[in-house]
């Protein structure tokens, strides 16, 4: 038999093209001064707060640095911290740490100093005088070192872990929670509690990440705020996709102070309106393979308010079923997260709609009423009278 193969479908043509490409194609042959007359006229149609403004703005940051202009660089990463997109923010954040970092000294013994050439004798007339006294020649060069193959610095490799464990549990014991709060339908508010050990106060990676969730929006919560800590930050009630988004960047920033490098949580978000009622879909899937096992490091996910027989599938850890705390109403669900696993979470919930369920009880009275009526009229009674 024969199979015939349909043509292959033509490739999508790209409507906007990128208005940098110029500039970008000058940065990569080292023209950085023609790549900054190129983006200097766009300053003023694309403003920092755009993604595209802030693309702009590290393109000239990049252009600076290469012809030394370290102020100028500064001020464009400044501009870039108030963009929309949180990935050119971080971006943003780590070129100004390079070009805020100190300039260290160079120790002298690291360098070679070579003298005055009037300072020092002619080789060769060193030489021919040697030669004329009959002095015997001095001893023969050492023979090179032996050198083998090059081998894989497996050793730098162990030591960085070992110290990054180290310093781990030197910290003492960390919870990190992240809480979904289910509020209206399509909407979600993200919290995150950083509880350090008893008796510990925050160490450095809590307030780094404390820090990274600013950035991204949130805010310390009213308890918190009152007493000057930074153990729980809240966001905003907002769209369910901003919210997940939201929750995606956080576990980038979380995974990138810890120096492990982790693919990105993978959420999927379903509603469906019944009129009566929306049915909520969520799916979480966070992929902490590659993180290993750290001792007195805890991560979960808490849902409120759902109930438990909403949960469809969580692996490797269940989902475990707690009192509300800081005086939240409805029940609340914690789905631990292990390490060194590939965690799995499916959730199907109904938002009842106050709205929609009056007007079907009313339909379904009216409807009754109707039906009673018709009876009262088959049997021989008649439509119903006011008394005389």
């Amino acid at each position: 038999m024969s199979h015939e193969s349909s043509p292959p479908d033509p490739l999508p043509t790209d409507p906007s093209p990128d208005p940098f490409a110029p500039a970008r194609q000058a940065l990569d042959r080292g023209d950085y001064g023609k790549a900054l007359r190129l983006l200097e006229p766009l300053v003023s149609r694309h403003p920092p707060a755009t993604p595209q403004g802030g693309q702009l703005q590290l393109l000239m940051a990049t252009a600076s640095m290469g012809q030394g202009n370290t102020a100028a660089a500064l001020a464009c990463c400044q501009q870039v911290r108030r963009c929309a997109d949180p990935a050119l923010r971080v971006q943003a954040r780590e070129l100004l740490e390079v070009l805020e970092a100190p300039s260290l000294q160079r120790p002298r013994e690291w360098s070679l100093t070579l003298p005055e050439l009037g300072a020092v004798d002619p080789i060769a007339g060193s030489l021919s005088q040697r030669s004329r006294r009959g002095a015997p020649p001095g001893p023969p060069p050492p023979p090179p070192p032996p050198v083998g193959p090059t081998r894989a610095p497996q050793g730098l490799a162990v030591l960085a872990l070992l110290l990054m464990l180290l310093t781990l549990l030197l910290a003492g014991c960390v919870e990190v929670r992240a809480e979904l709060q289910f509020g209206a339908p399509g909407r979600l508010q993200l919290v995150e509690q950083l509880s350090p050990g008893e008796g510990q106060s925050p160490g450095p990676w809590q307030r780094q990440f404390a820090d990274q969730l600013r950035d991204l929006g949130m805010r310390p919560a009213a308890s918190s705020a009152r007493q000057g800590r930074l153990d729980r930050l809240e966001g905003r009630m907002q769209p369910a996709a901003d919210t997940l988004e939201t929750l995606v960047a956080s576990a980038g920033e979380a995974a990138r102070l810890a120096g492990v490098s982790l693919p990105p949580p993978r959420v999927q978000w379903q509603e469906t309106n019944w009129l009566v009622g929306v049915r909520q879909e969520l799916a979480l899937e966070f992929d902490l393979r590659a993180a290993g096992v750290v001792p007195g490091v805890a991560l979960a996910v808490d849902l409120r308010p759902v109930r438990a027989r909403a949960v469809r599938r969580a692996v490797p850890e269940p989902v475990l079923v707690l009192r509300s705390e800081h005086g939240q109403p409805g029940p609340l669900l914690r789905w631990p997260l292990r390490l060194g696993q590939l965690n799995q979470l499916q959730l199907r919930c109904w938002r009842w709609s106050p709205l929609g369920l009056g007007a079907a009880a009313i339909g379904l009275a009216l409807a009754l009423v109707l039906l009673l009526a018709s009876l009262r009229r088959r049997l021989g009674f008649g439509w119903p009278e006011l008394p005389a």
